[in-house]
């Protein structure tokens, strides 16, 4: 069976967001008898998720999610990131699972639900349900300086499994999506894939990561470095690049961002993880960073540029550098603010009114591939 991807379908098949609702969400706000800017930046974002759900005013949001990608990768090896008791991808997801982690616990305050994706945690294949693992690719990654990440075919399996992960997510009727990621190592990978698309050198995006001193982010450049050599031969061809220097969370990542934009299912972005995907997703689909927004800036010199190119600028500036999803999920106040004090509470004039679009037709990552 051929389940080679074709990232070409993407450009054409990614719409813009409803303009039309967007402007009539802005009347509506003025019909409210509020002065211009009276609740600032709410009315952007409220805006902003009218033109998403394709109708105005703006529904509330009611079925948020909380959706991290899991992964190993190989440069960790390298001793890139800060060790610490519990701090293992597989304990950190063991966490989420109970409960117990941060974001579990903001996830259950603010009323969203929380999904575990396990691509490539470098733990036994059944330390986690299944339904945590059933899309898992391998068992952590190559280490990128000196070998790819993935074979193609891991690479392709990884993305599509994203694709299909969407589809579950906007099937199941998540009206908003917030996107982060745990594993050991990412924040160096991360900084390889945005300093390849962005054209720099090592040292303006190598951060801090997980807290390392000056020493080890020595180490961190360098490896960046060394991967950075390994990843411009591909940057014409996202997959390739994804396999050379990424892993299967970040081709996982990056398919479910382009089928998402596909699906109109709105995205937060969590930190310098899903930035980098975003970016190796905007060179498939220039039209897909509007569906999404940027929750916070964690600090990461990585994640800005990332920003800059894709011209998101962040609800929040909290320097949330934990990773799996808090960052993206502490902007969900702010969004269901937007959305519940623009929302319609009775009759809306109609002049103020986009109707709803009608239910379309839109392809499923099966019927992408030619599986369905």
């Amino acid at each position: 069976m051929d389940t080679t991807v074709d990232l070409d379908s993407f450009s054409s098949l990614v719409e813009r967001p409803d303009e039309a609702a967007r402007k009539a969400a802005e009347e509506y706000r003025q019909q409210l008898g509020l002065p211009p800017g009276g609740l600032g930046s709410l009315e952007e974002l409220g805006a902003w998720l009218a033109s998403v759900q394709g109708a105005a005013p703006v529904r509330p949001v009611a079925a948020a999610k909380v959706l991290l990608f899991a992964g190993d990768h190989g440069v960790a090896a390298l001793g890139v990131s800060r060790p610490g008791p519990g701090r293992s991808t597989a304990a950190r997801v063991h966490a989420v699972l109970e409960g117990t982690a941060p974001v579990a616990l903001l996830a259950r305050r603010y009323g969203a639900a929380v999904r575990v994706v396990d691509m490539a945690v470098d733990a036994e294949p059944h330390e986690f349900p299944a339904e945590v693992s059933q899309y898992r690719v391998r068992r952590g990654s190559g280490r990128i300086d000196v070998e790819d990440a993935l074979t193609a075919e891991e690479t392709s399996r990884a993305f599509r499994a994203g694709m299909a992960i969407a589809d579950e997510e906007a099937d199941a009727g998540t009206d908003l999506v917030l996107l982060g990621d745990i594993g050991t190592g990412s924040t160096t990978v991360a900084a390889v894939l945005v300093g390849a698309l962005c054209g720099t050198d090592a040292a303006a995006v190598t951060g801090r990561g997980s807290g390392v001193d000056d020493r080890v982010w020595m180490v961190k450049c360098a490896t960046v470095r060394d991967s950075l050599r390994r990843a411009r031969p591909v940057l014409g061809d996202q997959l390739a690049l994804l396999a050379a220097t990424g892993g299967a969370d970040f081709a996982a990542i990056t398919g479910f961002l382009l089928q998402a934009a596909v699906r109109r299912l709105p995205v937060v972005l969590d930190g310098v993880v899903s930035a980098a995907c975003a970016l190796v997703a905007q060179r498939v689909a220039f039209r897909a960073p509007e569906w999404w927004r940027a929750g916070q800036d964690s600090g990461e010199p990585a994640q800005a540029k990332a920003y800059d190119r894709l011209t998101l600028t962040p609800v929040q500036q909290l320097g949330v550098k934990a990773g799996e999803g808090v960052g993206a999920l502490l902007a969900l106040p702010l969004l269901q603010a937007a959305s519940d004090t623009l929302a319609e509470p009775g009759e809306v004039p109609a002049a103020a009114k986009a109707e709803p679009r009608p239910p379309a037709k839109l392809p499923t990552a099966a019927e992408l591939l030619g599986l369905g």
